[in-house]
This record gives structure tokens, C-alpha cells and sequence, in this order.
């Protein structure tokens, strides 16, 4: 791996409780360029227009979608990840919006913290998704 991850682990075995399947990690010790994306929310970024009111999975999608476009375009990718940051505008929607975010993030195991928040920039968005990943150097 190009980046060194402190204690990965998998969130079937701590949240046995929930149906999630997330690989994190504690911490990451990463090399390269950072690259600091602005939390991203279910929002077309070339109109503006917000999308999927009411679906925190398809928000979620919608989110995933945006970052891993943000980053190549920065010339990283999702492998590259190192810190996500979600907000969830209530708890019950955790559970949607991680098991999105856990098709995108496989084999990743970023640090990963989440906040239960009363409300983001508009009243339609229920999760926004901060992300920290690094362009690696040259091999």
C-alpha cells in the first residue's frame, strides 16, 4: 500500500449491531500532495441543483459520485483517501448512508468520523461528506 494504515479494521466487528460492512482505519500516515475536498452534498456541481430530497442512500450515492470525480480531477482517487468526515442531519439515517458509502470505500480504510448535526447549508440535504486524500508521488 502507498499509504501506511494504523489499525484497520472493519465495522461488522465493532458495530455488530448494525448492518454495516466499512473498512477503516485509525489513522493514515500518508506521502504526497494533500488534497482537501470541501464537503460534498447530492448536488449536480456544474447547475447547482440539488438532487434526491428525502433519500439520504441516493444523497449518499450522489456525494460518493461527486468526490471521486473531485479527485481525479485533482489527479488522486478513492484509493487515496485518507480522512472522511460525515454529517448526518439525523441519526436514523446512518445506516443508509454508510452502507452507500461502503460500496465506494472498499479495501480504503480511511479515518472516518461522523456527527449528528441539526442541519446543513440547505433544509433538503440530510448528509455531506468531507473528504482529506493525497495526490502520491511519482513511482
Amino acid at each position: 500500500m502507498i499509504h501506511k494504515r494504523l489499525r484497520p479494521f472493519n465495522t461488522k466487528k465493532t458495530y455488530p449491531e448494525q448492518k454495516l460492512d466499512n473498512d477503516l482505519s485509525q489513522g493514515v500516515v500518508a506521502r504526497g500532495t494533500m488534497v482537501f475536498l470541501r464537503g460534498q452534498v447530492s448536488q449536480d456541481l456544474d447547475t447547482r441543483e440539488c438532487l434526491h430530497v428525502g433519500d439520504a442512500g441516493r444523497q449518499t450515492e450522489k456525494t460518493m459520485q461527486n468526490i471521486k470525480m473531485l479527485l481525479e480531477e485533482a489527479g488522486s482517487c478513492m484509493d487515496h483517501i485518507c480522512r472522511i468526515v460525515v454529517y448526518l442531519t439525523d441519526i436514523r439515517y446512518r445506516e443508509a448512508v454508510y452502507q452507500e458509502m461502503g460500496k465506494w470505500m472498499k479495501g480504503v480504510h480511511p479515518c472516518s468520523t461522523g456527527l449528528v448535526v441539526p442541519a446543513l447549508a440547505r433544509p433538503e440535504w440530510v448528509v455531506e461528506i468531507e473528504v482529506t486524500a493525497v495526490i502520491p508521488d511519482a513511482a
